[in-house]
């Protein structure tokens, strides 16, 4: 199944949202009390919701400015943070990505479609199946079936520790995990079950990494399981199928496993750690070269007075063969982020990167490549929807 979505229809589906909404609010008449009732003791202002129907709307608009010390140049690699993914050009304002985001929380039907613009957009769906289209599925929770909720369509994956909305992350770049040993997204079918008052588990049946079609006719399976408590979160799973393409020889395996720390309301911190591997086509023929990736990630998020936070940031990824990034190396990064949060909806990130390798790997100038690479970001993002 492909989905495939233009500018034009875009920008109707977005012109049509906006002309609902102001006949919605033209056609609401305020009420008055009866003479002899008082009036009621005036409510706490709601937080506004917007809705077309049954769907409630919300969205984001993510741009950026980076500067990269080896100011890598158009000729070198396209002018972009080697190993970034959605904050990658450097040296100008760009969008990360504007979004729309329909929902319907299952009752017991439900759906869901987000739909973005800009580089996360062209990142994501690479491939070009089911662009501008992030996630698009529809899901069933039985009334009687204990919370089971069953999806089917594109949604992103489960791995990892970061999301592809920056504003949901606490740094403004992605992780080195996030960028390349986990995937971005799924088609398929998935499903979630408490199984008690700390836990869900789930099941998926998938199409694989980042496809919504696949060549070689396999399909992955994803268990998952989330585990909650009030101080801390240990989320883990663990997906298995055939990726190479045009066959279903050689098996790609990723373990993915979280552990969110939530001692206090204004701090946090996070551990995450992958291991992947991925076996060649040949493994048949005898060829039994395996492919292995794997690293740690550490966070932490303090919250200040007036709106402010600081976040941090530092990772290690061990590339063996090569396989994700195209060059086997061992590689290091660490990130310190300030917010200012300006209003509801609307907030500045500041923010200092530092990459290393233990090979010359990261872009200079027109020709030369170096060991390591430091970025500054500045990121804005506002939002709007009905739960900020």
């Amino acid at each position: 199944m492909q989905i495939y979505l233009n500018r034009n229809r875009i920008l109707q589906t977005v012109t049509g949202t906006a002309l609902a909404i102001a006949t919605a609010a033209a056609a609401q008449a305020p009420t008055t009390p009866a003479p002899d009732q008082a009036p009621a003791p005036a409510a706490a202002p709601a937080a506004p919701t917007w809705s077309v129907g049954p769907m409630d709307l919300s969205g984001l608009i993510d741009g950026y400015y980076s500067y990269n010390a080896n100011r890598p140049s158009d000729t070198a690699n396209g002018q972009i943070n080697d190993l970034y993914n959605f904050n990658d050009k450097t040296d100008q304002f760009s969008l990360s990505e504007a979004r729309l985001t329909l929902n319907h929380d299952p009752d017991p039907v439900g759906a869901h479609i987000d739909l973005f613009y800009g580089r996360t957009n062209t990142l994501v769906n690479a491939g070009g199946e089911g662009n501008y289209i992030e996630q698009a599925f529809l899901s069933l929770k039985p009334p009687k079936a204990k919370g089971l909720e069953l999806d089917f369509g594109k949604f992103v994956t489960s791995a990892g520790a970061e999301v592809i909305e920056s504003k949901d992350n606490w740094n403004y770049s992605r992780s080195l995990l996030f960028a390349w040993a986990i995937p971005y997204f799924h088609f398929g079918l998935r499903s979630s079950m408490p199984v008690s008052k700390s836990e869900t588990i789930g099941v998926q049946v998938v199409n694989g990494w980042n496809s919504v079609t696949k060549a070689n006719g396999g399909v992955t399976v994803g268990l998952t399981s989330a585990y909650v408590k009030p101080k801390y979160t240990w989320n883990l799973n663990y997906y298995t199928g055939p990726e190479n393409p045009n066959t279903q020889n050689g098996y790609r395996n990723l373990i993915d496993t979280t552990l969110l720390l939530t001692p206090t309301a204004n701090f946090n911190a996070y551990i995450n750690y992958d291991y992947g591997q991925n076996r060649d086509a040949m493994a048949a023929q005898g060829d039994t070269a395996l492919n292995h990736w794997q690293g740690v990630a550490f966070a932490v998020r303090q919250q200040l007075k007036g709106g402010s936070a600081l976040a941090a940031r530092g990772e290690f990824f061990h590339d063996m063969n090569g396989f994700s990034t195209g060059t086997a190396q061992e590689l290091k990064e660490v990130t310190a982020t300030y917010e200012y949060k300006w209003a509801e909806g609307m907030f500045t990130r500041l923010e200092y990167r530092r990459d290393w390798s233990d090979v010359p790997f990261f872009h200079k100038g027109d020709t030369a490549m170096v060991d390591a690479q430091s970025t500054v970001t500045a990121g804005f993002v506002a939002f709007f929807g009905p739960k900020r």
